[in-house]
This record gives structure tokens, C-alpha cells and sequence, in this order.
């Protein structure tokens, strides 16, 4: 039965190999039958495209033949093995099946239920093949693995990915390289085959096909172990291509510069008159203008030694203008609420501010300032002109002092801020109080991600005193 699926030249003849010998049929054909579905159905659609046809998998799908296997395979999956659980689950997303089908939503119901149960080969199968991209797509978005992921799922792949690396196609690795960078996972063994790949392929791809593969580095705030080789590398290929796509060599600067790496050559570029000129003649003038000026920030604070073009002033705008979309989303699970209302009974409305953006474009979470005594101001009472501090700090400024640990916080509130002695003689400093929530850190990590990371170096360069609470 399997050969017979295998050589089948329509769907047709799958279908009823399958529903017409059902005595023969076992839970392990089932998966090779919607492989070969899938297989036949793609190269049907390939072929439509060069007639100049529309022709989805639609009609297909709706066929009592392809319904009566769906149904089998709802009927019997409970006494199905793992194995076969599994292989049906990734051939249903080959197919392009949707979540909420009966068929999916059975099979995930009784993998979620396995889950103890299965192993990590189980778990891996789905990558032991030249696994296709949509399928991919789709199994990253399962439930199953969403569970899943950091215990077998990311071990496995982890422990997969170097040996299969050399044969996947870019678009398939940039789509390993995004959820990586989604979920914060900061596996080393994963960000190096990136790594690897990167280096091997790098001068093959496109400007955004390198961004995808590159973001990963620098929102795990993780310098991959070939990175003195990479480096240079994505410089001379920078070099080459950075008009070719504004968008996404600033990207890729921006992910260098979280890394503390400033391609000098590279800089001369985009900041030169032409680059701009193509820039404000583009669809996405203005996001490129938002990087550019917080690049032209780093360069100020971070690099000093360059003395190339800079960005226009006429050119330059606030990075961002309010608080993060993540911490907008995660709000209701974040402590920042809890600091807010401390603050308030604390020292006062008039003594804080609360998503304050400060220039290049950062966002603080609050925003107090104390004079040389440690006593916390009211702003309004603060002169505009002392209200920025200097940059090119030398050092940072002391840490936050209030006498007598003043913002020691109430037992039902979990957290507290202790006093640091302020030496004699500073200047008053403004203080941003840092609230890192749990989506600030890569996962089951001390280390921030890359952005907030370079946003706190770039406030305490520009001479804010910073504190975690």
C-alpha cells in the first residue's frame, strides 16, 4: 500500500487507494497519503501558474473521497503511535489544511494529550526531511510546539539544525531565524548554524533576506562565536548593496550597533546625500529617517573615533515617540503599575514622570529628578536648561540616593529600590527608575535583549543615573 501511494500520478488515484482498501490501510499510510497529496497538489498549482491559471487546493479538499480520509483519520488517531500522530500533524500543515479543521484541531487535542509521552525524535521527525517552508510556517505556529518548545522542541532542533544547515534554502533558515528572535530563545548552538550559514551564504543574498538571519544576534544581545569572521564580512556586502534596499541595510547596521560594532565604511554611506536623497523618495522615508537618527545617536555616544558624514539635523526625528508595542501589550502584566502608585504616595504627582520619551527617542519608564541633598524635586520647579543632561558623560553618575531608603515600598508591593550614597560634589542628575519586565530579558535569562540593553547604555552615556526596580 505504501509503494502504490507513493507512485500515484493524481490525487484521484491516492484518494481511492485509500478509501477503497481500507482493510489494508494502517495509521502509517495516512501521513504518506497527505504527503503525496500535498506533493501532487503543488505541482498542480506550479503548473496552473504556467498556464496562466488561478487553481487552489479548495475543490480538492472538498471532495468526499479527501473527506472520508480526514474522518478515518479522526475516527482512529487515538490508538494511532507517536510517531504517526506527529508525521500526520506536519503533513496536514504541508497541505495547508487550517487550524481549525477537524483533523487539526483532533490531532493537536491528542498530541497535547502525549505530550508527556513523547520524545525527542517525536518532536524532531518534522525536520528529519527538506521540510517545506509553508509547512514550517505552519508547524511553528501550532499550539503543540508553542507549548512545547523550550523543554524537547528547541533541544532537538538545536541538536538538528548543524547537520541539515548546508541544504535548507535561505527563506526556510530566515524563518528559523524569526522564531528564534520571536520567543527570545537564546540557544548558542542555534544562533551559531545562523551564524554559519550567514557567513557561508552571505554574499548569495539579498539585503533582506541578511536582516532576517541578522536579527537574531541582537535581539538576544548574543555575539556569535565566528562574529570576528561575520562581521567584516556583512561590511563588505553592506558595502556593495546598501542602496539597493535603505530599509534593511539600516536594520542591519541597527543590529551591529546593539552588538557595540560600527562599520565605519558602511556609515560613510548611508549618511552620505545620495543615500538620503533615495531615502525621503521612498515609501518608508520616515521609519528610516527614526533609525537613521538613533544611529546618528550611537555614533555620537558609542563611536567616537569616526569621523565620517553625519545625519543632516533637518533629518532627524525621535526614535520612538511613545512606550514599546510590547510593553503597551504586556502592560496588565507588569509591575510598572504597582511602581506608578508607590511613586505617587511616595513622593508625590508632581515629583515623578511616567513614559517619558527622552532624545534620541528613548522611552524611561519614570523620570525623577534629585538635587546634590538627595531630595527628590518636583519637575516644574526644575530650570528648562538643567533639565537635559550633558552627554559624553566620563563616567556614570552616582546611583540614586534618597535618605533612609525613601522608596522602601509597602509590604504588599514586590518591590523596593535601596539607597546608594551620592558622592559630595555632583551635579544634580536626573534619575530614570528601570522597570525590566520578564519580556525585557531573553528567555530564562539575567540578559536583556539588545534593544532595551543598548537603550540603558545610550541613557547612562547621555547622564542619567539608572535604576532597576
Amino acid at each position: 500500500m505504501k509503494r502504490l501511494i507513493e507512485r500515484s500520478r493524481s490525487v484521484g488515484e491516492v484518494l481511492r487507494w485509500v478509501t477503497q482498501n481500507p482493510s489494508k490501510v494502517s495509521a502509517s499510510h495516512y501521513p504518506i497519503a497527505l504527503h503525496k497529496l500535498g506533493q501532487l497538489l503543488q505541482q498542480q498549482q506550479g503548473q496552473a501558474v504556467l498556464n496562466g491559471e488561478s487553481r487552489g487546493p479548495g475543490p480538492v479538499l472538498e471532495q468526499p473521497e479527501f473527506q472520508a480520509l480526514c474522518q478515518a483519520i479522526v475516527s482512529g488517531c487515538s490508538k494511532f503511535d507517536n510517531f504517526s500522530i506527529v508525521n500526520c500533524l506536519y503533513a496536514a500543515a504541508a497541505l495547508g489544511l487550517p487550524g481549525e479543521s477537524p483533523l487539526v484541531r483532533v490531532l493537536e487535542d491528542e498530541s497535547r494529550s502525549r505530550l508527556g509521552r513523547f520524545n525527542q525524535k517525536d518532536v524532531s521527525m518534522v525536520f528529519s526531511s527538506e521540510a517545506n517552508n509553508k509547512a514550517l510556517e505552519a508547524i511553528f505556529s501550532s499550539q503543540l510546539f508553542y507549548e512545547n518548545r523550550q523543554e524537547r522542541f528547541i533541544r532537538s532542533m538545536a541538536e538538528w539544525l548543524p547537520r541539515k544547515a548546508e541544504n535548507l534554502t535561505p527563506y526556510t533558515m530566515a524563518l528559523i531565524a524569526k522564531y528564534v528572535a520571536r520567543h527570545r530563545l537564546r540557544e548558542p548552538r542555534l544562533l551559531d548554524t545562523i551564524a554559519n550559514f550567514l557567513l557561508k551564504r552571505g554574499e548569495q543574498l539579498d539585503s533582506k533576506v541578511i536582516q532576517k538571519l541578522v536579527f537574531p544576534f541582537s535581539r538576544m544581545n548574543y555575539r556569535p562565536s565566528n562574529h570576528s569572521e561575520l562581521f567584516p564580512r556583512l561590511e563588505a556586502i553592506l558595502e556593495q548593496k546598501a542602496g539597493s534596499s535603505p530599509l534593511a541595510t539600516v536594520n542591519i547596521l541597527m543590529s551591529m550597533f546593539q552588538l557595540s560594532h560600527f562599520p565605519q565604511s558602511v556609515l560613510h554611506q548611508v549618511f552620505s546625500p545620495a543615500f538620503i536623497t533615495n531615502v525621503m523618495s521612498s515609501p518608508y522615508a520616515l521609519i528610516v529617517r527614526r533609525y537613521l537618527s538613533l544611529l546618528d545617536a550611537a555614533v555620537e555616544l558609542e563611536f567616537r573615533d569616526y569621523s565620517g558624514p553625519r545625519l543632516d539635523p533637518r533629518y532627524r526625528v525621535l526614535m520612538f515617540e511613545h512606550a514599546l508595542t510590547a510593553d503597551e501589550a504586556n502592560r496588565k502584566y507588569s509591575y510598572k503599575g504597582l511602581v506608578a502608585e508607590a511613586l505617587r504616595q511616595l513622593v508625590g504627582e508632581e515629583c515623578y514622570r511616567q513614559d517619558e520619551v527622552l532624545p534620541p527617542g528613548y522611552c524611561t519608564d519614570f523620570l525623577l529628578w534629585i538635587n546634590r541633598t538627595g531630595t527628590v524635586l518636583p519637575l516644574s520647579r526644575v530650570p528648562a536648561a538643567a533639565k537635559a543632561p550633558a552627554a559624553h558623560a566620563t563616567a556614570s553618575p552616582a546611583a540614586l540616593s534618597l535618605r533612609s531608603s525613601v522608596l522602601a515600598l509597602t509590604s504588599d508591593l514586590p518591590i523596593c529600590c535601596r539607597a546608594a550614597q551620592q558622592p559630595p560634589g555632583l551635579p544634580r542628575e536626573q534619575v530614570v527608575l528601570s522597570v525590566n519586565d520578564k519580556w525585557h530579558y531573553c528567555q530564562n535569562s539575567d540578559i536583556l535583549v539588545g534593544s532595551r540593553a543598548m537603550r540603558d547604555r545610550h541613557l547612562r552615556l547621555l547622564g542619567y543615573s539608572l535604576v532597576q526596580v
